[in-house]
């Protein structure tokens, strides 16, 4: 099969949108932020204040864009992000539980506390 026939997988992320990461890997490792955007056919995640990356914009009135370098988030990869848990503070891994009335939700592995409201 050809490159261009192959189909994206679509991964399954512990990461979602508005949740606080810490970066551990890359030219931005150390940084927190909040995720702006998953993209899960990519596998990648756009962190609030990493990545910034420059474009360069042509002006266009009917738009109202003024034109100019413009920075912006760019893509991390979702292997470079670890969850900051809220309640110890800590960027850890992240499990599953089943609550006692069936709903699915996100563990914090450090602390054990739920990850979800």
């Amino acid at each position: 099969m050809t490159l261009h026939h192959q189909r994206a997988e679509r991964h399954t992320l512990s990461i979602r949108k508005g949740d606080n990461v810490k970066i551990i890997a890359g030219k931005d490792s150390g940084k927190t932020g909040r995720v702006l955007s998953v993209n899960a056919k990519k596998n990648t995640v756009v962190v609030e204040h990493a990545s910034i990356i420059k474009r360069h914009t042509r002006p266009n009135p009917g738009k109202n864009i003024k034109g100019g370098i413009v920075e912006k988030e760019g893509p991390v990869n979702v292997s470079n992000v670890m969850i900051v848990c809220p309640s110890c503070g800590k960027h850890s891994r992240t499990g599953h539980s089943i609550l006692p009335d069936g709903t699915k939700v996100r563990v914090c592995k450090r602390c054990n506390t739920t990850l979800d409201k």
